[in-house]
């Protein structure tokens, strides 16, 4: 069930309570310049409330965070690189073809999880890119 905040000052709190009430097991939380850089309180209104989460990048996890699993980031931003490279060097923009991230990265925080008392199993963080102790 979407929890929507629509405009600030954003009540991350509120939400985290709403998808208790809402019997969510996690959130989901969708990516956005705004989401980005509040990665702190969300991530403390989370762990406040006890809410599971899962977002698309490893920064949300290192601000504390449960998972993240999404696309390498670094791996695209070289990839665009080689396409700024090339434009300059007479490559037509339209006769570039459309990539797709093919590296997907997943990030765990054990502190996260010990904290909201999850057990994350040994084969999980096995297939982790990185563990956050």
């Amino acid at each position: 069930l979407p929890i929507e905040l629509r405009r600030p000052p954003y009540d991350y709190d509120g939400a985290m309570k709403a998808a208790i009430q809402n019997r969510a097991g996690v959130a989901f939380v969708l990516t956005s310049v705004v989401v980005f850089n509040d990665r702190v309180k969300i991530a403390a209104a989370a762990r406040q409330q006890r809410v599971p989460t899962i977002f698309a990048l490893r920064e949300h996890v290192e601000a504390g965070g449960l998972l993240a699993y999404g696309a390498h980031i670094a791996g695209m931003f070289r990839t665009a690189a080689i396409y700024v490279d090339r434009i300059p060097r007479g490559a037509r923009p339209a006769e570039l073809p459309v990539e797709q991230p093919t590296k997907f990265e997943l990030v765990i925080n054990l502190k996260t999880a010990k904290a909201l008392g999850l057990t994350i199993p040994q084969s999980v963080l096995l297939r982790a890119d990185e563990v956050i102790q």
